[in-house]
């Protein structure tokens, strides 16, 4: 059976451990023949990542801190330098001071709002800005967004704004990418038990909530997100643009 991304390559940033949805979305790559590449966000990450990746067979690691431009430019630099044409990027990044998920919404500090917003959610457009030239053929840009985008999920606050502004992002870079033939997507996966979800309080009981109540009557596998994004990476995703597409056991579609 012919590998779905052979030829390909693709750069995934956010790959901190081997429990991250990054790290799946990765690992299904490589198994469906892309050439991988990853990046790390500074030197202190760098070891961890590389262990990550020399275990995956990726080909080359690129330091990204995406709340440096200096940092995407010389990203995107370094890449056409090395003479790589990318087909494919995964945005799997977004952050909130723990401060902001743990108390009411309303207390939100602007610090702390800029700060979500920037690393959730501008990162993508940075990234796609930076990118899509490299992108020579067309491509797949990607990212990773949550149910608490469109609806009130208690804890997830700020997060919650910042996952909105990121869908909204997703759809306009895609009206704009797709005159050269550049797509433009985000997942939505279900509640998933990574070590960044545990800075959401009281996770445990979302995840309980969750199996009982979607239609599938279980959680979502990181695998199952991965598959997802390795059709939206293929040719067989072709067609999907500016998308929002749920991997969730169907949770979403559930009312009272």
């Amino acid at each position: 059976m012919p590998k779905l991304l052979e030829g390909k390559t693709a750069i995934v940033l956010g790959v901190w451990n081997k429990w991250s949805i990054a790290y799946a979305i990765a690992q299904a790559f490589v198994r469906e023949g892309a050439t991988l590449l990853l990046t790390y966000q500074n030197e202190r990450a760098k070891p961890a990542v590389e262990e990550l990746g020399i275990e995956l067979g990726a080909a080359a690691f690129f330091p990204c801190d995406v709340q440096r431009q200096e940092d995407i430019d010389t990203l995107a630099a370094e890449l056409k330098a090395q003479g790589r044409k990318l087909d494919v990027a995964v945005h799997c990044l977004a952050f909130a001071n723990h401060e902001d998920l743990g108390n009411p919404f309303i207390n939100t500090s602007r610090a702390g709002f800029q700060l979500a917003l920037e690393v959730s959610a501008f990162s993508l457009v940075a990234v796609a800005k930076a990118l899509a030239p490299l992108m020579t053929d067309g491509g797949a840009i990607m990212t990773l967004t949550y149910l608490g985008s469109t609806r009130v999920v208690t804890n997830y606050n700020v997060m919650g704004v910042a996952k909105a502004a990121l869908e909204a992002s997703m759809k306009y870079l895609a009206g704009e990418l797709g005159q050269n033939k550049i797509r433009v997507n985000a997942i939505s996966a279900g509640p998933i038990k990574t070590i960044s979800a545990r800075g959401i309080k009281d996770f445990s009981k979302v995840l309980e909530f969750v199996s009982e109540h979607a239609p599938l009557r279980r959680n979502t596998d990181p695998a199952e997100v991965a598959d997802t994004a390795v059709f939206l990476a293929s040719d067989l995703g072709r067609g999907v643009t500016g998308n929002v597409i749920f991997v969730d056991a169907g949770f979403h579609i559930m009312g009272l």
